[in-house]
């Protein structure tokens, strides 16, 4: 088993992390002090280290929790998170630029709506390209769990899309 080290194995997950606790939180400063603190944990727990199948996945499951834990606390609203980056071509109209930045609005509303566990799922696999196990073993739930949440989350916002696009619901 090879040497973990904090500033090669640990630090650049901050990125990730930020984003894992920004998803739960949605709240800025609050996933920025998620990140911190799971840091801080992380290097607490430096002595077991080696027992880890997946440093990443327990530095995800720690930042996780204590998102968690701080949006029941602040009791977050389901509010959109900060626009994500998007490549647009230069050839959109105006109309046509207001209608991908509705539609996109419209996505994020949805996907916020879920319940926590669906959205933290379809982070980890659809944005930060996760695989299944890795899920599982982040969110302490089987494969097939992940699966069938990630399945049923896709559905309801395609549902809920198609509902609003056809009849303005």
């Amino acid at each position: 088993m090879q040497e973990i080290s904090f500033r090669n194995d640990i630090l650049p997950l901050k990125d990730k992390l930020y984003r894992l606790a920004l998803r739960i939180t949605l709240d800025s400063a609050e996933a920025e002090d998620v990140v911190q603190d799971t840091m801080i944990r992380v290097w607490n727990k430096r002595d077991e280290w080696p027992q880890f199948d997946s440093i990443e996945a327990y530095c995800m499951t720690v930042a996780r929790n204590l998102a968690i834990d701080r949006s029941r606390k602040m009791e977050a609203q389901n509010v959109e998170l900060t626009p994500e980056v998007r490549e647009m071509p230069d050839t959109l109209t105006p109309y046509e630029q207001l209608a991908q930045d509705e539609q996109m609005g419209i996505i994020h509303r949805l996907v916020n709506e879920l319940p926590e566990k669906q959205r933290t799922i379809m982070q980890l696999r659809d944005m930060e390209g996760k695989g299944y196990k890795e899920i599982a073993s982040i969110l302490q739930i089987t494969e097939e769990q992940v699966k069938v949440n990630l399945f049923r989350a896709r559905q309801k916002i395609k549902q809920r899309y198609t509902e609003i696009e056809d009849y303005g619901l």
